[in-house]
Order: C-alpha cells, then structure tokens, then sequence
C-alpha cells in the first residue's frame, strides 16, 4: 500500500500565442486574447495551491514558439516560483512547440521545478508535502521540434509497487486532427505497466483508458475557432489502494463557441434576428462569466434561404448583431453568468441553408423522392395504413414486453408527428440540393494554430 496523493496534470499552454490574422477585432479584445494564455498559466498556479497538490505535471508545449519570447519564460518564471513558495513541486517535459534545441534565456528555476531531458527517458520520485513518497514519474522532452519516433516504447516502469506516472507529449492511435509525433498506440501504453499516462499534444481533453488511465488533459486556453468549449486541467486524486479520482478544473479566461441557428419555419428578418441574439445570448451565458468569442451557424430550411445566400447580407447580419451585443446593459440582460469585466464577439456568420421544399412539386416528379412524397401522402390520409407503417418500423421494440405498452401510447400520440418528420429528412437528403449555401461572413485573416 501506497500513501493518498493528489496532483494536477496539465498540458499544452502554448504560453504567448500570437493570435494573429483578427484584423476586425476591437483592441480590447486582441489584447485580452493575447493576455489569455498568461492568465490561463496564472490559474493553474492559483488551482494548484487551492486544491493543495502535491505536485502539478505539464505534458509538454509549455511555449507556442521553439524560439520562446523572453516575456513568455518570465511570466513562467514568476508562476513556477509562486508553486515553490507554496511547496508544489513541478515535472516538465517539451514538445513539438518547445523543444530543447529552441532558444531560451538562461534564468534561474526554482529547485522545485524539474525538467526532463530529451535523450532518454528519465524516472524521477515525486513526494507529497509532508515528505512521503507518492509516485514514480518518468517523462522525456523533445529534442527537436519533428519527433517521429515511438518515445513511449522506451519507458520503463519501476516493478516495487509505486504508484507509476508516465509523462509523454504524443499521439496515441494516430489522430488525424494533429501531427504525428511521438507515435504510439493505445493499447501499448495500457500494458506498459504505468498507472497513469499524462499525456499532452492533443489540444481536446480525453479519457483514452481507465486502470490504467491514460489521459488528454487539453490545453489550459481556447486559441481559435476549432478549439471550443472549456478548457483546462485535471486534478487527480490517487488513494493508498491506487484508486484514481478525476476531476476537471476550467483555466481559460476566454471560451470559443460554435452555435447553430436553425431558420426552419422563419419567413421574417426579424425572427432571424431575435433568434441570432437569443444563440448569442445562451452561448454567453454558458460561460459563466468569462469572455466569448463565438462563431454562428445558419443551418435548415426555408424561406430565408435566399438572403442567407448573399454575402453581403451576412456581412450586414454580422456587424448588426456586434452593435446589440457592445450595447451598454446587452450584457447585464442575460439570464445568468455575465461579468462586467467580460465581453462577447462574434467572429464569424456561416449559412449552411437549403430551400423550402416543395412537397406538393416533389410529388409531381418520376422520382424516388416524388415516390417517397407520395407514399407519405397516402399514409397522412389513411389512418390504418400510417398504424400499419408505424407497426412495422416500430417491430423490434414491441416484441420486448418491458417496452410494449410505453411504445403503443407513443405510438397513438405520435405517429403523424414522426411521419411528417421522416418526410422532411428523407425528402431533404433525397432532394437534389444545387442551390444549398455555404457562405460566410467573418474576420478577416486566418486562425492561429
């Protein structure tokens, strides 16, 4: 038996991303998402010594830049000492972003803080604050940016019973999503016989495996369009029995949110309107507090579709829809979670929108969708033959006794509700879509990666 011990797992801190290419973005807000990666690091510090970790470890890409800036490893500095003072010992590997053959500063770490070299696997021991051992942890840095090699093959746990860390930047089961560095697979980090994988480079948090757990903390701070909703860190508690309790903690001052706004049944600019406010005003809510940077999605059909084509009618719908939202009071007549502190901006408007159908024009056509439109009139039309249909699809779920009765009252209730919806989708995916949209209105420039 071990003794209980709790430490913070975090990755990926891209500290000083450059967020380039957001040309219309107010200077408040360029400037709050350029200090976002700052303050996310100064939260994890703040986390660290509120949950009273034993130790916090950072799989990897502490930097976004191999050539780190010189304000980028002061901030770091300053936060590392914080962690000393409160006696929250650190363990560092670097990644693709950071590598060792970067340029660095040379400054003074506190003793506390232990970097992890990139020749070999290191194994060092790691205590609690009282003194007693907790776990073993091994961990190795990239030695260059392009590391293609599997660097996880190589880790060698302890066989006395420890509680064994393994601290790896890589991708497990090749991602798609990210380069490929550091290969491995899933199952070999499962039967490597380490307790835990803290693992960085995946920018998504993920629980790959359990017992052992083999985890994608994420990064601590959203950086563009395509890294939304909470970011942040693990806290994990491991009991003398070697239990492992997880538990996410939200870093980022700044979340990056998608919606969709569904024009289905819209025939007005208005309802358009009130709906995009109302996605906004939701999306603003759900961060509890913290700063929004958002990107809207006009999805479905119907009349609206037309103007949703132009994009310059976008273009007018985007800066419209900014003016409400800098409004004075915008924020303090939301249902929950604003801050004055905090601001909202939305980024981009998308129409990914397709005609009304024409049900009455499908049905005139020698087709298989004119077919489908007209078997779904006659069953519209003819009660016992919409009860016969809906018997037959529902088959699998009457034969169960648990489930009979539930169903044949769903049945009663619903069955013209469900045939007007399956009319709907199979007519739209069966329909020939040459005019669907797929327009945008936006900054301008690219994102940050």
């Amino acid at each position: 038996m071990g003794v209980s011990f709790r430490f913070i797992h975090a990755a990926d801190l891209h500290v000083d991303s450059p967020f380039r290419g957001l040309t219309e973005v107010p200077a408040p807000v360029r400037e709050a998402l350029q200090a976002s990666t700052f303050e996310a690091v100064s939260r994890l510090v703040d986390a660290a010594i509120g949950e009273e970790a034993d130790f916090v470890v950072v799989a990897g890409d502490l930097y976004d830049s191999a050539d780190r800036s010189l304000r980028a490893q002061l901030a770091l500095q300053k936060e590392w000492l914080r962690l000393h003072a409160h006696g929250v010992r650190l363990f560092v590997i670097h990644g693709n972003h950071d590598p060792l053959s970067g340029q660095q500063a040379a400054l003074r770490w506190p003793d506390s803080v232990r970097f992890f070299g990139a020749e070999r696997p290191e194994q060092v021991p790691a205590y609690t604050k009282q003194g007693e051992l907790a776990a073993y942890i091994t961990g190795m840095s990239y030695g260059s940016r392009s590391v293609t090699a599997n660097l996880a093959a190589s880790y060698v746990p302890r066989r006395d019973g420890a509680f064994g860390i393994a601290l790896l930047h890589g991708n497990v089961d090749g991602n798609a999503g990210h380069d490929p560095y550091a290969p491995c697979r899933l199952d070999e980090l499962v039967g490597a016989g380490f307790d835990y994988w803290a693992l960085g480079h995946i920018h998504q948090r993920a629980v790959l495996h359990e017992y052992p757990h083999v985890v994608y903390a994420g990064n601590t701070q959203g950086r563009h369009a395509k890294e939304t909703g909470a970011k942040g860190c693990y806290v994990v508690d491991v009991a003398a029995s070697h239990e492992v309790a997880l538990r996410f903690v939200p870093l980022d001052s700044v979340r990056w949110l998608q919606a969709e706004t569904a024009i289905d049944g819209m025939a007005a600019e208005q309802e358009l309107l009130d709906a995009m406010e109302d996605a906004v005003s939701k999306a603003y809510a759900a961060c509890e507090g913290r700063s929004l940077m958002m990107r809207l999605t006009f999805v479905g059909r119907g009349p609206l579709h037309a103007a949703l084509g132009n994009a310059e009618r976008l273009q007018e719908l985007l800066a419209g829809l900014r003016e409400r939202v800098a409004e004075p009071g915008w924020q303090s007549a939301l249902p929950a979670g604003g801050a004055e502190a905090s601001w909202c901006w939305v980024s981009e408007i998308e129409a990914s929108t397709a005609p009304e159908l024409d049900y009455g024009a499908l049905a005139e056509e020698d087709s298989f969708v004119g077919e489908l439109i007209r078997g779904s009139n006659m069953a519209a039309r003819d009660r016992d033959l919409l009860q016969a249909l809906t018997e037959e699809a529902m088959l699998p779920l009457l034969g169960s006794p648990k489930l009979r009765k539930r169903v044949r009252n769903a049945m009663e209730r619903r069955a013209e509700d469900w045939l007007d919806k399956a009319r709907a989708l199979s007519a739209g995916l069966l329909a020939a879509e040459p005019e669907t949209n797929a327009t945008g209105a936006k900054d301008q420039g690219g994102e940050s990666s």
